[in-house]
């Protein structure tokens, strides 16, 4: 398969993101990036990102976590990051992303797992805990959606796709930078880093366009049944935060997820934040562990 990989002296020095890189070979003998800290033998938080991000985007709540005496674990999803890149879009699929992480969860053997995630972290990963549910105990989830292809798309993300879909060279870093302002010029451009140019960013434009939008959509099946999994057999604790300010994933998504979420208490809505909820940083991880201690 032929893939691109990123020169490692574009992630040298990025703000707040001093974690060293672990890599596990994967399907085609692709190279999985991810974060691996804490103690090995401590429960899991695994922490899955979305669009355009990386695992940089988990840099504020890392501390929280291990602090919480959790071993943190976050990948790059294929495409993204330090993770390596494909550039035939095709490769992108739903089972594509969904296997590589179950790959990853069998590989490291991860249990206890706190599942952290947002956006296409949250859409794949909320398929996972159904297959493997004696690894997963507990439920962090923010600003993302079950892809189940019976509900119509709403109409933030319907624009989000078109936007995405009209720059095939999406500015990630001027993209950040709008989505959350108080980020510093050198953190916006730390999101970017993977990507120096068009043709590493076959993944990014792909994700928008995984979406399952009918019943009969890749990974729609997968979704529904996940659905019927979190309202009818989950038996751990959740915890849910909402970025308000969000206009494709936000309160009204959310509120549709929360429905469908066994025992999920009230959310943690946090006014200023948006789509990138996880830039909020440690209230979110303090305020989630107090939940799960109850």
């Amino acid at each position: 398969m032929k893939a691109l990989r990123t020169p490692d002296e574009r992630f040298a020095d990025l703000p707040g993101y001093s974690f060293a890189p672990h890599y596990l070979e994967g399907a085609g003998a692709l190279r999985m990036h991810t974060l691996d800290e804490g103690p090995r033998d401590g429960p899991v938080a695994l922490c899955l990102h979305g669009q355009p991000t990386w695992s940089y985007l988990y840099r504020k709540m890392i501390p929280a976590l291990l602090a919480a005496n959790l071993r943190v674990v976050a990948p790059d999803f294929f495409g993204f990051g330090r993770s390596d890149k494909p550039e035939d879009e095709a490769t992108y699929t739903f089972a594509f992303h969904r296997d590589a992480i179950i790959a990853l969860i069998e590989a490291l053997d991860l249990k206890r797992i706190t599942l952290v995630c947002q956006d296409w972290g949250g859409l794949i990963g909320l398929t996972i805990p159904m297959d493997m549910p004696a690894r997963f105990e507990r439920l962090l989830v923010m600003n993302t959606g079950l892809g189940t292809g019976d509900v119509p798309l709403g109409e933030g993300f319907l624009a989000w796709r078109a936007f995405s879909n009209s720059k095939p060279d999406m500015d990630v870093a001027a993209l950040m930078k709008r989505a959350v302002p108080s980020l510093s010029d050198a953190e916006a451009a730390a999101y970017a880093a993977p990507f120096p140019d068009a043709r590493y960013k076959s993944g990014v434009r792909r994700f928008p366009n995984l979406v399952p939008d009918r019943p009969d959509a890749e990974g729609a099946a997968l979704s529904r049944r996940a659905r019927d999994f979190w309202s009818k057999t989950w038996t751990g604790k959740s915890f849910m935060a909402i970025g308000m300010q969000d206009p494709v994933l936000g309160p009204p998504a959310m509120r549709a997820l929360r429905a469908n979420i066994r025992n999920c208490p009230p959310p943690l809505e946090l006014s200023g934040a948006g789509h990138f909820v996880q830039e909020a940083g440690a209230v979110i991880v303090e305020k989630a562990m107090a939940s799960f201690a109850t």
